[in-house]
Formats: structure tokens, sequence, C-alpha cells
């Protein structure tokens, strides 16, 4: 593939748009899987969170998809890394999103390397507003994409988090924000939850408890399933860059919550 053609801006998606069409993702092609199998059949991601906290932005995500009221898969991945300091994670149709979360992986990375930095986060939202966009005519269809996004600004050095329409449109949040099935129970338990200052390890803690909170009273969200040891997605960005919560700690907040539920806590 020849590196120079008629576009010569830093957009992987409009170079292939503009010089290589054959090649360019076509998201609104997603409308017509929904025309021919009906939105029912596709697998949908459900519950996802974020949050700021002391030195960063968390992102989490459950598990579980559904199709109608049928288990699709129990351990789907709905929180991805964009780049180093930004995370994506993915509530609605769960095809275009994961697709959706690659094709904005990929456009950051070819900025990256064309400009010799990388694009500033706010940058990165418009990013994905556009290909959220582009999507509308499946979303119209029943395939709606309604993603989370957060990462660590290093020119603020804070974090930053925005919530999406399935129209495009924008909305950053100052604290925190949940979407899916489960959202508004988890944001009704991160409203008790959450602090402005909470460390990175209580922040785990909050969201584990959110998931939780969503799983006791939505029938499609998944939260923690020890028994098959399958565990929320939770990632952290901060000055550092992102880092996973692990299994272990994960479980352990878990375990927590059980405990203080048998010793009559009301969590």
């Amino acid at each position: 593939m020849p590196v120079q053609g008629n576009y010569q801006g830093s957009s992987f998606f409009e170079l292939l748009r503009v010089d290589h069409p054959h090649l360019a993702p076509d998201l609104s092609a997603w409308g017509e899987s929904a025309v021919n199998f009906g939105a029912g059949e596709v697998p949908h991601g459900t519950t996802v969170l974020t949050m700021k906290f002391g030195d960063g932005v968390l992102v989490a995500g459950d598990r579980l998809a559904t199709a109608g009221h049928s288990v699709a898969s129990r351990d789907v991945v709905k929180v991805f890394e964009t780049d180093p300091y930004s995370v994506m994670a993915i509530s609605g149709a769960a095809g275009p999103c994961i697709e959706m979360a690659r094709i904005l992986s990929v456009e950051l990375e070819h900025y990256e390397k064309l400009e010799g930095e990388s694009l500033e986060l706010e940058g990165k939202a418009n990013k994905l507003s556009q290909m959220i966009r582009a999507n509308l005519p499946a979303a119209m269809q029943g395939l709606a994409v309604v993603p989370l996004f957060a990462g660590y600004d290093t020119r603020r050095k804070t974090g930053r988090l925005w919530k999406f329409d399935i129209t495009g449109g924008r909305y950053e949040e100052g604290e925190f924000d949940a979407t899916g099935s489960g959202g508004l129970f988890a944001r009704e338990s991160l409203k008790h939850g959450w602090a402005a200052d909470l460390s990175r390890d209580d922040a785990v803690k909050v969201a584990v408890a959110a998931l939780t909170a969503a799983a006791d009273e939505d029938r499609a969200t998944g939260g923690v399933d020890l028994e098959r040891g399958i565990y929320p997605i939770i990632k952290v960005c901060d000055r550092n860059g992102h880092s996973d919560a692990s299994e272990q700690e994960i479980a352990a907040c878990y375990r927590a919550i059980l405990d203080a539920r048998a010793a009559g806590g009301n969590l």
C-alpha cells in the first residue's frame, strides 16, 4: 500500500476512506445485520462505569453479554485500552462496540506515528464521537453503541471522563458515570461510595461495590462470579499510564462485601 496519496492528514480512518475506500471499515453496515437477523439476536454488553479518583481515572465493566433473554457470553471483555493513557468501556451491541474500540486504537496509534506525539485526550474523545455518529444508521435499527471514554490528561495532570449518546453527542463528567442496563443501580452505588480524593485501592473497592449492586438488581449484569472464576475488568489510568486491577484484588473486595452483608451490613 503506498503511503502517499490524495489524503494528507493524520487520520487513518480518513486515509482509508479517501485513498483506499474498499479497505475502510463501514460502521453503518451493522444496520443491515440488524435488519437481517434482528437486534434481539445480537449479543449486547451491559453495565460499565467510570470514575475519577485522586491520582487519575478508573474504568470498569462486568463480563456478561446477553441476546434477548439469553446469556450470550459470560466472559466478554468490555473495557479496552485505546492507547497508553486512555480507556474505552463498551455498552450496547457487542459487535459494533468491539469493532469501534479496535478502530479507535488503530486511529490513535496512526496519529501518534505521523505527528510524533499523541493526540490530546479531548481530541481522542472527539474521534470516538465521530465513530458513534457514523454508526447512527445501525443504532436506529437497534444496534446502539453507548460507550464511556476516560483517560489521564498528561497536559492538565488529571483524569477526565466522557459519556456519549447514540448520535455521537459527547458530555464530559466531573465525577463518575455508568451506563448499560445496570447503569442506574451502579450510579446509585457510586453516589454513596465516591469521593474526589479516593486512593487507587479505594476506587477499586467502590467500583466492585457498584458492579455488585448492579448485578443484584439487574439480571443482565454479571458481577463477580467466584464459582466460575470470572471477574469484572477494571483498568486504572494515572500519570504512569494504564494498569489492571488483579483478579485476586477484585475477589478480595467482593469477599469483603459478602462478609459485610453476612454481618448485617447493607452493601
